[in-house]
């Protein structure tokens, strides 16, 4: 069987029900060796035989089911993205509608007891909010139904449909009731206020998801979409990148974002690698050097070989794992919806046998008792508690972090964070300040440092070294700056050779100053030897025959940086580093924050890696960090927090964001954490409790007791006291300490 994979994009999944709703109906279909659903990205990946079935057949099969795939044109693929947003402004045009017609009603029920023409006035009101707003409710659970299922659209549209109806048998024929000496009670604020709720619940996790995926279009857009190529005339093409082949020859000016993978073969520049290693410092390349796709060249030109191209690159590779960890996860709502799934028949159910046992026993009024009561068990079983229940508690929460500069993306995240018992800490621009910085220069001879600035200050504003900004920053803060520099040279991989005054003067490493004859006496050596030692790097500024000064520059370390630890290691949590950097510098950092675990020259994917094996041991992980290097591990840990001084795309993979660049805001995180899933479970018990003692109650279990028998407005008031109880309870939340 000769099979292809494709991904759909799939429309109308509500919750986790509907996300294993569509990968069974896929996978029950003859050629479909296996479907699997990635619910955070709306979307399916169908492997299957073209032979047996095609992408028509499993559209067909999606549609009976209740939802839908888009098939995207070869020459068209954004047209998923455009009917995607098209859903979104659908959605957002029918909350809007629902909510604005279910506050009248909700007033003039709750308050407008002896309003003229009451019941018809919300009757009127209701009737758009049920056929117009909320259709799709009552379509998916009809479709849902006759595939034997149950979702959460199944449970409003049950609870919704049965208070409308009765509500309007008793607007038509009160005289029913009446004659028999009872009040014709409506419930259309119910139906009306529930439809507005579930919808706009729907349109903020729309909002989520599609946040979430900017991340991946960020990613994708780091690849130019034209790239110049060099033909074997020797002549500059501009050209589309899906036509570029491994063995091209492309040319990179200043600026210029590296299409694909390959090896330098003419020129020299620096490339800031930072969407790689994570590090401040661009890196020196010349010939016979690798280069990245998505990578950014700074000032120098080159030319490069093509060696991986489309799927193969590096970033190609980081936009799939970050995909697939995505997809990994489950999804916020599963435990709601797995509950509805048994929820809504179990009532139902209830509320047939009570009709058919009040039938059996009820004697002149059954009829009476027994519509009452299977009414008032479908209205007391109403899932407005239980819907609530977390939704508010993850409002309060993420209001809560918003003030103490905690953004928080999704309720998975904010449940996991109290579990977490290991912490994973990139080290550039999360532990240190992400910026290279002079800590210490050292003269040779005194007395001529005012001078001898002044050169260095001017070579370094000529230099393209990304080192040499720092040194520029310095100086020019000390105020000097002045003096013609002359026959500038950059020695690739050793560093700069100038002439000023007439006299030659040289600033880079050891080996530049050694080829140039210039020695480094024993305390000179002794110094630099020390501050490499501390993880710096140290600049040789040579000239006049001698060494003239040492410059240490290195990324520091914050000031919150410690202390954050600690407080983390105190509440017996572990805490790791990783780095791109050398061992050395990791090294130094690490000891100098008191973190016990590091790993130093990880690539992204052992980034990633690294977590993963944390979470084969049992450990719940949080990762944090600042760069696209970190967005694999970000989105493979079960908590991604991500520096919100860092790039768009690790704010946008994480579902944490830190806007300030403390550290010790993330003990704060856990702690709220901690008292957000507390008051979800409290929620969640009592909306249980509810419905496990107001359900009875409701069926008339007392009846034979006391001769009590719950009046459906009773069983209304019940209800909605419920949803205040659990909405009172999570706003505790706001009054807590962190």
């Amino acid at each position: 069987m000769a099979t292809i994979k494709k991904t759909f994009q799939v429309t109308g999944m509500s919750c986790a029900v509907c996300a294993l709703n569509v990968e069974t109906t896929l996978n029950a279909q003859a050629g479909v060796k296996e479907a699997k659903v990635n619910f955070a990205n709306a979307t399916v990946s169908v492997e299957y035989d073209t032979k047996t079935v095609t992408p028509e057949v499993l559209k067909g099969a999606v549609e009976a089911a209740g939802y839908d795939i888009i098939i995207a044109k070869e020459d068209d693929p954004g047209e998923g993205e455009r009917i995607r947003q098209s859903e979104f402004r659908a959605l957002k045009r029918k909350t809007t509608g629902a909510v604005i017609l279910a506050l009248p009603v909700f007033v003039i029920g709750m308050f407008l007891m002896h309003l003229p023409y009451r019941n018809w006035i919300m009757m009127a009101l209701t009737l758009p909010e049920i056929l117009i707003f909320g259709r799709d409710f009552y379509t998916h659970a009809y479709k849902q139904l006759r595939h034997g299922r149950a979702n959460m659209d199944t449970l409003v549209a049950v609870s919704t449909g049965v208070a409308f109806l009765f509500s309007l048998f008793n607007t038509i024929w009160p005289e029913y009731w009446t004659s028999r000496g009872l009040e014709a009670h409506v419930y259309y604020e119910a139906a009306a206020v529930i439809i507005a709720l579930i919808l706009v619940g729907r349109l903020l996790e729309a909002r989520a998801k599609d946040s979430m995926s900017s991340a991946i279009k960020k990613l994708m857009g780091l690849q130019p979409s034209m790239v110049t190529k060099i033909t074997a005339e020797g002549r500059e093409v501009e050209i589309p990148i899906r036509e570029v082949e491994a063995g091209d020859v492309l040319v990179v000016k200043p600026g210029d974002k590296i299409p694909v993978d390959g090896q330098v073969t003419e020129g020299a520049s620096f490339v800031d690698e930072s969407m790689i290693t994570g590090e401040p410092i661009p890196a020196e390349k010349s010939k016979g050097c690798a280069v990245y796709a998505g990578t950014i060249n700074q000032k120098g030109s080159f030319r490069f070989k093509a060696e991986k191209v489309g799927s193969d690159t590096v970033l190609a590779r980081i936009i799939k794992m970050v995909q697939e960890a995505q997809g990994s996860k489950a999804p916020v709502q599963k435990l709601v919806d797995k509950i509805a799934g048994i929820f809504v028949p179990t009532v139902i159910s209830i509320a047939i046998v009570t009709f058919a046992v009040w039938m059996l026993i009820g004697g002149e009024l059954a009829f009476t008792h027994a519509l009452l009561t299977s009414i008032t068990v479908l209205v007391i079983a109403c899932p407005c508690a239980l819907g609530l229940a977390t939704p508010t508690a993850i409002m309060v929460g993420i209001g809560k972090g918003a003030e103490h500069n905690i953004l928080i993306k999704d309720a998975e995240s904010l449940e996991l964070m109290h579990r977490v018992n290991t912490i994973v800490l990139d080290k550039t621009g999360t532990i240190t300040e992400g910026k290279p910085v002079v800590t210490d220069v050292a003269w040779s001879k005194d007395g001529e440092e005012e001078r001898l600035r002044e050169v260095l200050l001017q070579i370094e504003r000529r230099s393209e070294h990304p080192l040499a900004d720092a040194v520029v920053q310095y100086f020019q803060e000390k105020g000097a700056g002045s003096g013609e520099v002359a026959g500038f040279e950059s020695i690739v991989g050793k560093g700069v050779r100038a002439e000023v005054g007439g006299e030659a003067y040289f600033v880079g490493n050891r080996a530049l100053l050694a080829n140039e004859g210039i020695g480094i006496d024993a305390e000179s050596e002794r110094r630099a030897t020390q501050w490499e030692g501390e993880g710096k790097t140290v600049v040789f500024f040579g000239g006049e025959g001698r060494l003239l000064a040492l410059v240490a520059i290195t990324d520091q370390v914050k000031i919150t940086s410690r202390q954050a630890i600690e407080t983390l290691q105190k509440r017996g949590i572990e805490v790791c580093m990783l780095t791109g950097d050398n061992p050395l510098t990791a090294k130094a950092v690490a000891e100098s924050v008191g973190v016990r675990h590091f790993k130093a020259g990880v690539m992204p994917e052992e980034k990633a890696g690294f977590v993963k094996a944390l979470q084969d041991e049992g450990k719940v992980v949080a990762m944090v960090g600042d760069g696209i290097n970190d967005s694999q591990a970000l989105a493979q840990a079960d908590v991604s927090i991500a520096m919100g001084k860092g790039s768009d795309i690790a704010m946008d993979v994480a579902k944490v964001t830190l806007i300030t660049s403390d550290l010790n805001v993330i003990p704060k995180a856990l702690k709220l954490s901690g008292q957000t899933v507390r008051a979800i479970r409290q929620n969640l018990f009592w909306a249980f409790i509810y419905n496990v003692i107001g359900i009875p109650l409701a069926a008339g279990v007392l009846y034979g007791v006391n001769g009590f028998l719950l009046n459906p407005m009773i069983a209304a008031a019940a209800m909605a006291f419920s949803s205040v109880s659990v909405v009172t309870n999570s706003l505790r939340i706001k009054w807590k300490s962190l």
